[in-house]
């Protein structure tokens, strides 16, 4: 988690820098505009008058500067304008006519910063509060937890969104690791609405369910709860998919439910192979209320034990990471890939994955994505 992160500075740092270039450049245009306007007047012949390209200034002032030096810039458009004039002995209506022009220009450029400035502190404000909300709703996930050690790749497929229709939280609960991976049907709000009400019910019956059967059971009934207080709610037609792991503290095992979710990857004792899950449960609130109409809410979930002890690995993740496909369709071959990075060490392979998730797509991510390697100690 920790390479991820100093990975993402370093991207976030270089479009911040190329940010920062286009913004200077931006703010050196309007006084580079009335530099070359005297410039070129001046080794023109009079009849070749170069004022005119001063109406741009201000314009461009208003893009990257404040009122104030908009109206600074179109002032000094102004008097750069007059003297040009004067030096070719221009008459006193046509330099009225071009001030006034001119004047008229920087007004408009001047209201137009001031909208912007608004429209900027707006949106600054709302990404605030967003950036509030996603934090709240989604935290790191700690490298340490028990007797494992965790390894987080995620990314939401949204411009500028942290948090998209994938979540993932791990808790220290009875004794054991208790870590939930889902993937909800669908995006934007109702896929986070979605998120957020099935983590804050493993939030909650983690730390007092009996087992991964009882903490399923309590998704789906937060679902239900909750679809039914909201009727009209966006949630009640989405579903979501959902990979429970318990790692108790004292015995060398793992143990997996499924609600319609991929199966995980686990490398036991240097053999790597995808988890045998015969009977997964249907995802949750799939059938939603016409599921207890018909009786197919009542689902079964059946645990699997698989061997998990110290040294050994598991991949859980989302169909965002193996449903990633090139230009030709083929999906991204995540066991292959998997099998042959057996030997690398643990806190590289979400690194690596993400690089090679990008380097098969070659367009970045359609889809959200999310994986949590889970390393025994």
């Amino acid at each position: 988690m920790h390479e991820q992160m100093r990975e993402h500075s370093t991207v976030l740092d270089e479009l911040s820098w190329k940010a920062d270039a286009g913004y200077l450049i931006g703010r050196l245009l309007p006084f580079l505009v009335i530099a070359l306007s005297v410039v070129a007047d001046s080794l023109t012949s009079d009849r070749e008058p170069f004022d005119r390209v001063l109406f741009a200034a201000p314009a461009l002032a208003a893009v990257t500067w404040g009122s104030r030096v908009t109206a600074g810039v179109g002032l000094l458009s102004m008097a750069t304008s007059a003297g040009l004039a004067a030096r070719r002995a221009e008459d006193v209506p046509g330099v009225l006519i071009n001030e006034t022009v001119l004047l008229a220009v920087t007004v408009a450029a001047v209201w137009s910063s001031r909208l912007r400035q608004n429209r900027e502190l707006e949106l600054r404000q709302m990404h605030s509060v967003a950036e509030a909300a996603q934090s709240a709703l989604q935290r790191p996930m700690p490298s340490h937890l028990g007797s494992v050690d965790l390894h987080l790749l995620y990314e939401a497929s949204a411009a500028g969104a942290h948090v998209g229709g994938d979540f993932y939280k791990a808790l220290e609960a009875r004794g054991a690791v208790r870590i939930m991976l889902g993937d909800v049907q669908g995006k934007g709000l109702g896929a986070l609405e979605t998120a957020s009400i099935l983590l804050g019910s493993f939030r909650e019956s983690a730390y007092t369910a009996p087992d991964l059967p009882a903490v399923a059971e309590r998704l789906e009934f937060s679902m239900a709860r909750y679809v039914e207080r909201t009727q009209d709610s966006d949630v009640a037609s989405r579903f979501a998919t959902v990979l429970l792991a318990e790692i108790p503290d004292d015995e060398p095992v793992v143990r997996l439910v499924s609600c319609g979710h991929p199966a995980p990857i686990v490398q036991h004792q240097g053999v790597l192979e995808t988890a045998d899950l015969p009977s997964p449960s249907p995802p949750v609130n799939l059938f939603g209320r016409q599921g207890d109409l018909f009786g197919l809410g009542d689902a079964d979930f059946d645990v699997q034990q698989l061997p998990f002890e110290p040294g050994d690995r598991l991949l859980m993740f989302t169909d965002g990471v193996s449903e990633t496909r090139d230009d030709t369709g083929t999906f991204y071959p995540l066991e292959e890939r998997m099998r042959a990075w057996i030997g690398e060490p643990a806190d590289r392979m979400t690194t690596l994955l993400r690089e090679d998730l990008v380097r098969h797509s070659g367009r970045g991510f359609d889809d959200d994505i999310a994986a949590v390697l889970v390393v025994r100690r």
